[in-house]
């Protein structure tokens, strides 16, 4: 059964084309032997964690000179293909730091790096939770080469200890995908799904931050941004479109987008992001978008909800508006 066929073509579309191609063809996956370590005259040394949350489970292998510097490593993963391309690229960002510089790579760096585009992230929201081994597993490893307690590394909050999600990943998780809801926030994380203590209080132990109190927050300052972002637009109100300065064109085109046409696209698990905006010497506004979610696999992306989209921005602010995705 093709990949397509079992996890649909949509899902399947929002992995970037490195964590596809890291899922079959792993660069680092494999073992270091202590024989091996003794022949060159490295230290070996070997970690686990294992995600109870989700049942993954991971094991490093570091070889480490007198330097402190780790010069080889490989990785063995038992749990998805989001979390064997995770792992490798873990251990390709570790490969050539010294163990007090890897120490300081957190998840959203492995992330980031196995982004095709630096502005779209590299696995769908919900498959987050399977990439959030990497550091822990790192700290583990760092902890046993220094003699030190893991903790000792931590600096990022954690919220939901059973999933391992940050509060910087809820946070940007939330504002991503507009999510309105601890459901929500829980089907894009996992965090709150296993003990649900860090829901609301309540729960078997008291916590610092809960997904109620974090999901009020956020949403507070996405609306105060989005009043502002109005305000700017109502100061311009009385400008023609066409006689607004390119920033204030964006601003207006954003509004409209978030008013009218993202509200529309959201309903169907998409979205849209503007990429560029020009003035062309035939007198038009060129807007470059970019699909997201489910519109960036939809075949009316190209036709009937392009002019959609063309046709509201045209009707709200100018007929010389021009949309093409890209």
């Amino acid at each position: 059964m093709a990949k397509n066929e079992l996890l649909g073509g949509a899902l399947w579309d929002a992995y970037s084309k490195k964590v596809s191609e890291r899922m079959d063809n792993p660069t680092h996956l494999g073992v270091i032997t202590q024989e091996e370590a003794n022949k060159r005259g490295l230290k070996l040394i070997v970690a686990d964690y294992g995600a109870e949350a989700c049942g993954d489970a991971v094991r490093l292998y570091w070889l480490i000179d007198s330097d402190d510097t780790i010069v080889d490593a490989k990785f063995k993963s038992f749990g998805c293909g989001t979390a064997i391309a995770s792992s490798d690229m873990m251990v390709e960002l570790c490969l050539g730091k010294k163990v007090q510089e890897a120490v300081k790579i957190t998840n959203i760096d492995v992330e980031k790096a196995l982004r095709d585009d630096p502005d779209t992230p590299a696995v769908p929201g919900q498959k987050m939770h399977c990439s959030v081994m990497a550091y822990d597993v790192i700290k583990k490893a760092a902890a046993l080469y220094l003699g030190k307690n893991p903790d000792d590394f931590e600096d990022e909050i954690i919220v939901c200890e059973c999933a391992r999600v940050s509060l910087g990943t809820l946070k940007e998780v939330i504002k991503l995908n507009n999510l309105k809801s601890v459901e929500e926030i829980t089907e894009y994380t996992k965090a709150g799904a296993f003990c649900k203590s860090c829901i609301k209080p309540g729960g078997h132990e008291e916590r610092e931050y809960y997904l109620e109190d974090i999901l009020k927050e956020v949403r507070t300052e996405m609306e105060e941004e989005s009043l502002s972002a109005k305000a700017d637009a109502q100061k311009h109100g009385d400008l023609k479109f066409t006689e607004m300065t390119m920033v204030q064109k964006i601003k207006a085109i954003e509004h409209t987008i978030d008013e009218k046409i993202r509200p529309m696209l959201m309903m169907d698990g998409g979205n849209m992001e503007i990429i560029d905006l020009k003035n062309g010497s035939d007198g038009y506004t060129d807007v470059y978008i970019r699909y997201l979610g489910a519109c960036s696999g939809c075949a009316s992306s190209a036709t009937g909800t392009l002019f959609a989209i063309e046709s509201v921005l045209q009707e709200s602010l100018d007929s010389s508006i021009r949309v093409f995705p890209v």
